[in-house]
């Protein structure tokens, strides 16, 4: 990459590629000014520090798995909504377990900003279920939690047994689907 043609955002492109390729892990100021062709450096007039460089690339990620996540739920609703919801959520995570490993899950304030649209989407898709105000807020963290506890573990080689993912998903899916219709018991 040209020197020209760096800025905050060409650096963020080169650490997804960087992440792609190696995992979070292998996210460094060096690491990424060696694939853009310059001096580490040259990086501090585009990001402050390593830990901007995260939130960066951790608001892009959220971006782009809310896009995706958007796109799948738009024009659907209720239960059919949940599970495109679910499905997205675990077709990005696969589709790149190294960028979803670097998602800051934290509220950093540019990872936060990019999940408000997620937020968004997710207390629409409630609503059909009666579910706004409080109770959203307690839905949306169960459906967070649950996707991105499986989807964790299944990235991260945690389930060891032969029966298949998908099925599980697909169970997991429907016991969440199946939640939302049942009356609350804990008020």
């Amino acid at each position: 990459m040209p020197r020209a043609s760096l800025s905050a955002g060409a650096v963020v492109d080169v650490a997804l590629r960087l992440v792609d390729a190696q995992g979070p892990a292998g996210l460094t100021l060096s690491a990424v000014a060696g694939l853009a062709g310059v001096a580490t450096p040259s990086l501090y007039k585009h990001v402050r520090n390593l830990a901007e460089l995260r939130d960066l690339l951790s608001e892009r990620i959220m971006n782009e798995m809310t896009d995706e996540i958007g796109v799948a739920v738009i024009g659907r609703s209720a239960d059919e909504a949940i599970r495109a919801f679910m499905t997205a959520w675990r077709g990005y995570a696969l589709r790149h377990p190294h960028r979803y490993a670097a998602l800051l899950h934290s509220p950093e304030p540019r990872t936060a900003e990019a999940g408000e649209r997620l937020i968004t989407i997710l207390f629409a898709t409630l609503r059909a279920y009666g579910l706004e105000d409080s109770a959203a807020v307690h839905a949306a963290r169960c459906l967070r939690a649950t996707a991105h506890g499986f989807v964790s573990l299944e990235t991260g080689g945690g389930f060891a047994l032969p029966e298949a993912l998908d099925e599980s998903y697909a169970l997991l899916t429907h016991m969440v689907v199946a939640g939302l219709h049942a009356p609350r018991t804990d008020r």
